[in-house]
């Protein structure tokens, strides 16, 4: 065996592997998880983000795409009727006020992303800053926020909405008025979820050695409370988030239906519309309700899928049965 030529090793097995460079669509949000899911879950969340994305685009293109105004009643001159079927000129009919359906369908989209992203921003700077300062500091003030934050967590969600609502709103039915009296009123339910979450986080990062080290070197405290501390505290963010926007949608939804939302003159409104077409339903008139109703439900069950998908991905179990997969 010791006379046997052995072939000279090629330039190919020699060759050093360079690791890839990471690419601007890497740091992309969901896109690690897309990655990372397998099988049905995949499929749930790929179902999620495109009925998620159509949403979002349906918002933003609404004044291109929407054939009418919102409150529009006329046109070239000629009245579109009311509670008329779908036809050439109105091609999901008329309300009984005389209102394009699928204009109000579209530009409602509209309304629902502006208050779902204006009470998701408020909620999470309320929530992280008031989690932050609790969980770090602890004492009397966090024992004071935790009763507080528990006290509005126990009362039913929409009722302490709709109660904000007045409160905040006081008969304004402008557009701007009626969207951040909403966003507010669905603020004040959303921050006690925040700050638990940001909260136990908090309380779980601040023993971790090096939060430690960086006290006992002199580290300033706002440093370790925004470079240490809070990033290493909002890794279950995202999920919440996701969560959070359906039910805002619902909360949106349902001011609207009891009337407390924004008026059909200032702005279109899923809800609102439900409500005007609920006389409708018994007199054989299907599509002022259908339609607005399938909206809701189809938006509230893209941003459900994706944020369970999520939720089910940061449980380390599912990576393990993906690993053992790979392995077979």
């Amino acid at each position: 065996m010791s006379g046997i030529d052995l072939p000279a090793p090629s330039t190919a097995t020699m060759a050093v592997v360079v690791p890839r460079k990471p690419r601007w669509y890497d740091h992309l949000p969901v896109l690690p998880q897309l990655r990372q899911s397998v099988g049905l879950q995949r499929g749930m969340l790929v179902a999620g983000l495109a009925i998620t994305a159509l949403f979002v685009l349906l918002a933003i293109l609404a004044p291109v795409i929407a054939p009418y105004s919102w409150a529009q009643q006329a046109a070239d001159g000629v009245s579109f009727g009311t509670q008329q079927a779908p036809n050439a000129t109105n091609l999901l009919g008329t309300t009984v006020s005389g209102f394009d359906v699928l204009s109000r369908v579209i530009w409602g989209a509209q309304t629902a992303l502006f208050v779902i992203v204006a009470a998701i921003v408020c909620s999470i700077f309320l929530g992280i800053a008031l989690g932050l300062v609790s969980g770090y500091f602890g004492g009397w003030l966090d024992r004071i926020l935790v009763v507080v934050c528990d006290a509005i967590y126990a009362f039913p969600s929409l009722l302490l909405a709709i109660v904000m609502s007045i409160v905040i709103s006081r008969g304004q039915s402008t557009l701007f008025g009626g969207i951040l009296a909403t966003a507010l009123s669905i603020t004040v339910v959303f921050v006690p979820q925040y700050f638990r979450v940001i909260r136990a986080e908090v309380v779980r990062v601040r023993s971790e050695p090096f939060v430690e080290a960086a006290r006992v070197i002199g580290v300033p405290t706002r440093r370790i409370l925004l470079k240490h501390v809070l990033r290493n505290s909002i890794r279950s963010l995202p999920v919440v988030v996701t969560l959070n926007a359906s039910e805002a949608l619902l909360t949106l939804a349902g001011l609207g239906f009891l009337g407390f939302g924004i008026e059909a003159t200032a702005a279109a409104e899923w809800g609102y519309d439900l409500n005007r077409s609920v006389a409708d339903v018994t007199s054989g008139i299907w599509w002022t309700s259908v339609f607005p109703g399938v909206a809701i439900v189809l938006v509230v069950l893209g941003i459900t899928l994706v944020g369970e998908s999520l939720n089910d991905l940061a449980d380390p179990r599912l990576r393990q049965r993906k690993r053992l997969k790979g392995t077979k």
